[in-house]
């Protein structure tokens, strides 16, 4: 805020008929130039919102530009700082795209549905309708009065039924394909919450909400295939402007490897094996299996050291998949009493089972 002077010097004479003192001074100067953000901000948040400032119709003479946020998951009371850190450095990108002349949509939603709602309500007793919608409501306010530049005219919750009947036909159109389909996988499972987590939802062997001891559990649940595009998963990202760094984290979740699969003789079974270098197969001299592959539980009775192999595969089932893998300490436990048949020189070879070997369907 500019002050004009000579006004200035008028007004501190009228108002201390010339003797302010030079703290007086001080403090009416920083009163003025004090930029008040309560008012001002409330002020042209509402004359945006009263004339939809960010609103988007088509405009065909436009260049479109799309950008798109994370949805918040409003099982929360309100915000936490990661909200507005991503929002923000996108709104900028809105608002210069705006200037440039672009027809900018940049929407918001709520990601509405889970489990920790349920266990909310079974807590408090209130309807999860109700705490989502109370949740949104504020979830909205905090949005709107940190001024992000959303299109509010096409904001939608995932648990409103004219959005999730258009998922559930998509999921049909899965399932018709075969790309939908159920499969058995251990999981971090939070026994307090009843509730599957994500690696960066498990800190320290614990649920980052409650604080209660995650273990490693089998659950039967729907899949999607997205393994069977992941060609064009990675070969498109050729075609986004995306920094190299991010263009090699989606390369490394899409997880495509070429190989081929050996069978190793083991017990009355065959030991279905993935490599990337089969031609290395004539030197194998062990074996690793996760700690949760069935074979361990199905020969169980003919090892010599079940009780060791029991103690294993309890603390490997309090770790997530991040604490498996990153940890630079490698540990096991032979499963003695039985081996693998190494298919291309007839030797057998011991097995044992690790946590950092993870297994998949």
């Amino acid at each position: 805020m500019q002050v004009n002077y000579d006004n200035w010097i008028e007004k501190m004479n009228k108002k201390y008929n010339g003797k302010a003192s030079f703290d007086e001074w001080v403090k009416e100067w920083h009163m003025e130039d004090r930029y008040n953000f309560k008012a001002i901000e409330k002020k042209w948040q509402e004359i945006w919102e009263d004339e939809k400032a960010y609103k988007v119709e088509i405009d065909k003479n436009k260049e479109k530009f799309y950008a798109l946020v994370e949805f918040p998951y409003p099982s929360g009371a309100g915000l936490h700082v990661g909200h507005p850190r991503s929002y923000t450095a996108l709104d900028v990108i809105a608002r210069k795209k705006r200037m440039q002349g672009f027809n900018v949509l940049y929407p918001m939603g709520f990601d509405a549905f889970g489990l920790p709602a349920e266990n909310y309500a079974i807590k408090t007793g209130v309807h999860p309708a109700v705490s989502t919608k109370e949740n949104i409501a504020n979830f909205t306010r905090q949005l709107k009065a940190i001024g992000f530049s959303f299109d509010w005219d096409r904001c939608f919750n995932t648990c409103d039924p004219e959005y999730y009947k258009w998922t559930q036909w998509m999921f049909i159109k899965f399932f018709e394909k075969g790309l939908a389909y159920k499969a058995k996988m251990a999981i971090n499972w939070c026994p307090s919450c009843k509730v599957g987590l994500a690696n960066e939802e498990v800190v320290n062997g614990h649920c980052e909400r409650c604080g209660a001891e995650v273990v490693r559990k089998d659950k039967e649940q729907w899949m999607i295939a997205i393994t069977k595009y992941a060609d064009r998963l990675i070969n498109d990202l050729d075609g986004l402007d995306f920094i190299d760094r991010v263009k090699s984290q989606q390369i490394n979740w899409i997880g495509r490897s070429e190989g081929a699969e050996l069978d190793f003789d083991f017990g009355e079974d065959k030991l279905k094996v993935f490599t990337t270098r089969p031609d290395t197969a004539f030197g194998v001299t062990y074996m690793v299996m996760a700690p949760e592959h069935p074979f361990v539980a199905k020969y169980m009775d003919k090892l010599e050291n079940p009780a060791e192999i029991k103690d294993y595969v309890e603390e490997t089932a309090k770790k997530s998949d991040l604490q498996r893998t990153m940890s630079d300490e490698k540990t096991g436990v032979e499963l003695k009493g039985i081996k693998a048949k190494n298919p291309y020189t007839g030797e057998m070879i011991p097995v044992f089972i690790s946590d950092y070997v993870l297994i998949r369907s």
